[in-house]
């Protein structure tokens, strides 16, 4: 008779715990792509519906009213609530809508982690907390338009998103000058995919969506990379080696890309949810979107301190922060 040959219970409890090990190693990190690309697309198709909602409206300034005290306290305040139910909800389908001060009954997260994952910040509830230089005042120096330090109003989506609404009743049109970006901003959308049930952070749940200009509205949603590119650049060079503000982001990464002027005005809305490396403190950053070509040509570039978009020599050194695409 042959002696048939097996494995030891040993030898298979050794193999198990190595699978173990393996699994545990490996499957987190499986995860986060998988919930990462899911986000991607759910991403792609909520700023799809949005604008294609905005889109059907005739203008989107003027909803609801906002008073102040000489003091500059708000007296009434229902811009934003008004905008969600006497205009998007008549181009989009909503299943829910909170008021200021009840965020939280739509799904609205109490706090949420920045991009960079270094801090945990209070979710706004209103203009001046979504960013202090919405409000500065010196951006209607010379131009028509205003932004008002509305309360934000949010509501849910059929498809289970929660989104909270900053919404500027005031808001002007484009123009194509060099201008202030605060008074252009009509609504910014910052949304949680999946409610509260986490992470809660910018750029994997979280990440917001911003409507410009009174008539003829540009919507955008960018999703930000988690860094500056390592140095200032110029937007365009013809010196052979030397590196310009588009292949910067290239560098940093086959998925990433320069952002356009108005996917930058955004960032400058939401800096804080961003912590932009470079964006308190003076310095401006590149756009895409080039006016004349050439190294001697302009391209628009947005200040982060002031909100001021700038028409920029293209041989200028500014700082870049990329988009993923």
């Amino acid at each position: 008779m042959k002696k048939k040959k097996g494995f030891t219970l040993a030898e298979v409890l050794i193999t198990l715990a190595i699978i173990g090990i393996v699994a545990a190693i490996t499957l987190p990190s499986l995860l986060v792509n998988v919930n990462e690309k899911a986000w991607d697309a759910q991403k792609k198709a909520l700023h799809a519906r949005l604008a294609q909602a905005i889109g059907q409206m005739n203008a989107l300034g003027g909803y609801g009213t906002y008073t102040e005290d000489e003091d500059g306290t708000a007296t009434t305040d229902t811009a934003a609530e008004s905008f969600i139910l006497d205009a998007l909800s008549k181009v989009y389908k909503i299943n829910n809508v909170c008021g200021p001060d009840k965020l939280s009954s739509c799904g609205i997260p109490s706090k949420i982690t920045t991009l960079d994952a270094v801090s945990e910040i209070n979710f706004p509830t209103k203009m001046k907390e979504l960013n202090s230089k919405l409000l500065n005042g010196s951006h209607v120096s010379g131009e028509d338009g205003d932004m008002a330090d509305t309360k934000a109003a949010a509501f849910e989506t059929v498809n289970g998103e929660s989104i909270a609404v900053f919404y500027n009743p005031l808001c002007s049109s484009d123009t194509l000058t060099a201008h202030f970006t605060q008074n252009k901003m009509c609504v910014n959308f910052v949304y949680d995919l999946n409610g509260e049930e986490g992470p809660n952070q910018v750029g994997k749940d979280v990440g917001f969506i911003t409507a410009f200009y009174n008539k003829s509205p540009v919507v955008v949603a960018p999703i930000p990379y988690s860094s500056d590119y390592t140095s200032t650049v110029k937007q365009y060079t013809e010196t052979e080696g030397q590196i310009d503000a588009p292949t910067a982001c290239k560098t940093m990464g086959e998925d990433l890309r320069l952002p356009d002027r108005d996917e930058l005005a955004s960032l400058f809305v939401n800096a804080p949810l961003i912590n932009l490396d470079k964006g308190t403190i003076g310095y401006s950053y590149w756009s895409g979107s080039v006016i004349s070509l050439g190294t001697s040509g302009l391209a628009w570039d947005q200040r982060f301190d002031t909100g001021y978009r700038n028409r920029g020599g293209r041989s200028s050194t500014l700082y870049v922060r990329c988009l993923r695409r």
